[in-house]
Formats: C-alpha cells, sequence, structure tokens
C-alpha cells in the first residue's frame, strides 16, 4: 500500500508542495546489476567486475545511475498511488543528478515530494521531485524532477 492514496486528480492537486512518503528499502544485488548491464549493453567494470572493482575508486562494483534512476518506476507506486483516472504516463525528466554511488549490497529507499501538478488535454502533469538515497550515506544516490501525465481516458 502506498505511503499516500488519493481518489482523483482534484485531491491530487490538494497535495502540491508535500512530501509524499517514503518506499521500503531495497538491496542492490551483483544479480540486478548485472542483468542491468545485458539489458543496456553497459559492461563497464565498475558495474560487473567484482575482482577489479575490489581496487577500484569505489572499492567493489556499483549500480549504474541509469539503473538507480530506473528504480523510479518500481519503488514510486509504493509512495504515491492516483486512483481515479484511466491511464498515467511518465513523461519524462527535467532535471536528473548522480550525487552517490550506490554500492552494491547497499540498501536504498524513495522519497518523493509532489511538486507541481498542471492541467493538460484530457488530464493533468506533475513534476514529483524523488530522492533516491543508500542507508547509512550522506548524500543520495539520485535527485531528479519526474513528470507525470494522468489521463482520464
Amino acid at each position: 500500500m502506498a505511503s499516500t492514496s488519493v481518489d482523483s486528480l482534484e485531491a491530487l492537486h490538494g497535495l502540491v508542495g508535500t512530501h509524499l512518503g517514503y518506499s521500503a528499502w531495497l538491496t542492490i544485488t551483483q544479480e540486478r546489476i548485472d542483468q542491468f548491464a545485458e539489458a543496456t549493453g553497459d559492461h563497464q567494470w565498475i558495474h560487473v567486475d567484482p575482482v577489479r572493482a575490489a581496487s577500484g575508486p569505489f572499492g567493489t562494483t556499483i549500480a549504474h545511475g541509469y539503473l538507480t534512476l530506473s528504480l523510479v518506476s518500481a519503488l514510486l507506486p509504493e509512495v504515491l498511488d492516483v486512483r481515479g483516472v484511466g491511464m498515467v504516463v511518465n513523461y519524462g525528466a527535467n532535471r536528473i543528478r548522480f550525487p552517490a554511488p550506490v554500492p552494491v549490497g547497499s540498501r536504498v529507499r524513495l522519497g518523493a515530494v509532489l511538486a507541481s501538478l498542471s492541467e493538460i488535454a484530457g488530464g493533468a502533469q506533475s513534476q514529483v521531485d524523488v530522492t533516491i538515497e543508500v542507508e547509512g550515506s550522506t548524500k543520495p544516490a539520485l535527485v531528479a524532477e519526474i513528470l507525470f501525465r494522468y489521463y482520464q481516458v
């Protein structure tokens, strides 16, 4: 169940500027990193070679930045549930930054703020400011402004 649930776009309007909550913690495994490398063709050693990465700048393998970004799709539904719409579309992002690495074996979670909501033809567009934090780290792994479109189809 999501931290924040609303039954309509009208109810969502009342949450602009609100912190929506946090997802559960998710452990980043080498298997997940390797699967992402296979899916994207990004086999850089800092991600997929534990032996070489042990003597590299992070002391272990790290998740790809885009793997961290892709976790938004998996973790955001734990934070926000908008009912009463026919379809939600990922519309893009205004800003994405990866301030800190995600070492293999670490746990991450997503926090979100509904930054804005505006009307569009057939629905509304939101900007959700997301942060993915690494347990025990002082810097977030991801900060991003993600855009979604909600349609009343």
